[in-house]
């Protein structure tokens, strides 16, 4: 027997002896090995959706999108600023600002078109519904209809926007749509696809609907629309340059954080309300040739999860969507889907190779190396594909894997007689490639489980019930843990609804942070609206108590303390039990700020460091104090709203003068006190501000 002959017996020989003891194993257990082998095959073709359906598979399904959404993550693009798309947005300032709350009033819409219509735009797409009536719906329709520039208008209807707008809204949006016909303006449709949580991909072609937003507008305006007439396959997002100030140091060694320029540039559509002539020429070159989306960017109102956001916590305006599908068609990036054979293909290779590989005998050593080379294909075979522009999503990355683990654990229970050790081999196989949705976190964040932490600039929150311990003393237990789990519940909402850490409960006490362990760029402006909301959550408590039994003892008011300081931020603890907290004298400062509320006469106070990251306009000054256990003097804030503009100014003014003219500031105080004699802060203002020590603080005793 030549050499050559005998290495082709001994490989024959180790899959022989494997599949000897595949047959010997018996005929349930060789049942049980065909239906796991269709399993794993059905595993490795469908572990997106179950076939012919839009139903999730499961176990696979949400692996499937997550990896999909790091190949996204990983192979974006990342790209300066957009200067072919323009988003002319109102947002909750503008609203505000408007006194309307949303939608956009229509005379505003109708003005801002009037001028966006002379700046030479490609084209205009409103990302609004005009599903309800207006006072100024003829005023909008006639700016419409002369309009100069294609202008593609928001539509959709009940079919496919069920949850959007009712059949009434419908028939009114109808309407609307027939008095723009044969001009310039026409319907397009807004839906976006959010399926499974996310917008990943094109909506679908719907005949009953007109072209997407962007479609129409491309069309409109002649651009590259032809290559992706029926493409429903993924949006490519891209991402920001970041200037890496993270990097650099200050002088002083602190920290900067990341500033990330946004994709596109984005104006007020107040800028488009009584324009200043000498103001629109400077406009209109931003605007002309631009492709210009107009819509809302609301806080917490029509964001939209995209295929990036795992990764950088960041949702966009749907607004923005919109305007990365007309990037993509300006770049062509239409992005091949893998063919169905090849799936087939793909999926039977993987099951046969998983056979074959449990049939081969080989010791562990040589084993391993085999089974990582094959794990790494399985997975590194989209990553490849996606950064080669090929659509990866529907590709099954995952189920690629878990069916070839469970088309080997089968072959190779049944060649070892389904062992102890084999099943306990397959399930630990399982239990690593298949993780739950914590084992998910851990593997995506791995650091989550390292003690330690890292100082970080953050914005703390301190919040504490008046008189709840002596209350708990004169009700049942019950009632007791009954009122304080139902009251950090409402805190807590307004700490998450806010995009806030909750740090600790205290007791009745409320401990929160924001800027760890992701810090985001409206921060500032979440923790400012969360503790005036805390504020009110404890009232609302105060009324719902009150009214489940007028028998129980008086609730208290809830104070607040805000403060932006440094802070050591991570895991502390040892082996058995860690805690993500905050250290440091910046939540010492919160907490006594917040109990200095009650000597204040107040119910919110925030420190001047606070203040000034977020210069919230309806925030006063409420002098300078000395905190108990404190030397270096604290400028205040207190947030009023209920003051009228006017006083606020006064007293920004008073607070300015306090140190300079403080007997002017004394009269300025007592006039405005005069306006407001019920007013318990500003009356404990007025006697402080006559017992100011030589640095010009008041010394809480």
């Amino acid at each position: 027997m030549t050499e050559e002959s005998g290495g082709k017996a001994k490989r024959g020989g180790l899959l022989a002896r494997g599949w000897r003891s595949v047959r010997e194993a018996g005929k349930l257990q060789l049942l049980a090995t065909v239906l796991m082998l269709v399993l794993a095959l059905f595993i490795a073709r469908f572990s997106w959706t179950l076939p012919g359906s839009d139903e999730p598979t499961p176990l696979t399904s949400d692996a499937e999108r997550a990896l999909y959404d790091t190949r996204a993550y990983l192979a974006a693009d990342m790209v300066e600023q957009d200067d072919r798309i323009i988003l002319v947005v109102y947002d909750d300032q503008a609203l505000i600002n408007l006194e309307q709350r949303s939608p956009l009033p229509r005379d505003a819409l109708a003005e801002a078109l009037g001028n966006l219509d002379k700046m030479g735009a490609k084209a205009i797409g409103i990302d609004i519904l005009f599903d309800q009536p207006q006072k100024d719906d003829e005023l909008l329709i006639e700016t419409l209809r002369n309009m100069q520039t294609p202008t593609a208008v928001g539509y959709a209807n009940v079919e496919t926007n069920a949850s959007d707008i009712v059949y009434e809204q419908q028939v009114f949006l109808e309407e609307f749509m027939a008095a723009l016909e044969g001009t310039n303006s026409r319907p397009a449709s807004i839906r976006l696809d959010n399926s499974f949580g996310a917008t990943r991909i094109w909506p679908t072609i719907e005949p009953d609907l007109p072209p997407l937003l962007g479609r129409a507008m491309l069309e409109d305006a002649g651009g590259p629309v032809e290559a992706f007439e029926g493409y429903e396959g993924s949006i490519v997002y891209r991402r920001a340059l970041r200037a890496g100030l993270d990097e650099m140091d200050d002088g002083a060694g602190q920290d900067q954080g990341n500033i990330e320029e946004p994709l596109f540039q984005s104006i007020s559509i107040e800028l488009f309300l009584d324009l200043d002539p000498a103001v629109a020429e400077f406009v209109a070159q931003q605007i002309e040739g631009k492709y210009v989306l107009i819509g809302g960017d609301i806080v917490d109102y029509d964001r939209v999860e995209t295929s990036i956001t795992p990764w950088t916590g960041f949702e966009p305006a749907g607004l923005s969507v919109h305007g990365e599908i007309i990037a993509q068609m300006l770049d062509g990036k239409v992005l091949p889907q893998v063919p169905e054979w090849a799936l087939w293909m793909m999926a039977v290779l993987v099951v046969a190779t998983a056979a074959l590989t449990a049939l081969l005998e080989w010791p562990a050593p040589k084993l391993v190396p085999l089974l990582l080379l094959l794990a790494v294909m399985f997975v590194g075979i989209p990553f490849w594909l996606h950064f080669n522009d090929v659509d990866t999503y529907g590709l099954p990355a995952v189920g690629w894997l878990v069916g070839w683990i469970i088309a080997f654990t089968a072959v190779t229970a049944a060649a070892r007689s389904a062992g102890a050790a084999q099943r306990s081999f397959a399930q630990g196989a399982l239990g690593k490639y298949i993780p739950r949705d914590i084992a998910q976190q851990i593997i995506d964040q791995p650091e989550l489980l390292s003690l330690g932490g890292e100082k970080r600039e953050i914005y703390v929150l301190f919040s504490d019930l008046e008189g709840f311990t002596k209350m708990s003393h004169a009700i049942p237990p019950e009632m007791v843990a009954k009122l304080l789990n139902r009251y950090l519940e409402m805190l807590s909402k307004v700490v998450l609804d806010h995009g806030g850490v909750i740090d600790k409960y205290v007791g009745d006490a409320v401990v929160a942070f924001w800027g760890a362990p992701i810090a985001r760029p409206d921060d500032a402006e979440r923790a400012t609206k969360a503790g005036y909301a805390m504020w009110q959550a404890g009232e609302d408590f105060r009324r719902e108590v009150a009214e489940m039994d007028p028998n129980l003892p008086k609730i208290g008011k809830t104070r607040v303390g805000l403060h932006f300081g440094e802070a050591v931020v991570g895991n502390f603890g040892g082996d058995t039990r860690i805690q993500y907290t905050a250290l440091g004298d910046s939540m010492n400062t919160a907490a006594r700020l917040e109990a200095a509320n009650k000597p204040l006469d107040s119910n919110v106070s925030a420190s001047r460091e606070f203040i000034e990251k977020s210069n919230p306009d309806w925030w006063v000054p409420m002098g300078r104090i000395v905190l108990r256990g404190r030397a270096r003097p604290v400028d205040i804030y207190h947030p009023r709203p209920d003051l009228p503009e006017e006083d606020r100014k006064a007293l920004a003014e008073i607070a300015q003068l306090s140190d300079s003219k403080h007997d002017v500031a004394v009269q300025s105080l007592e006039a405005l006190i005069a306006r407001h004699p019920d007013d318990k802060a500003l009356r404990n203002y007025a006697t402080r501000i006559r017992n100011l020590n030589d640095g010009g603080a008041y010394v809480l005793g």
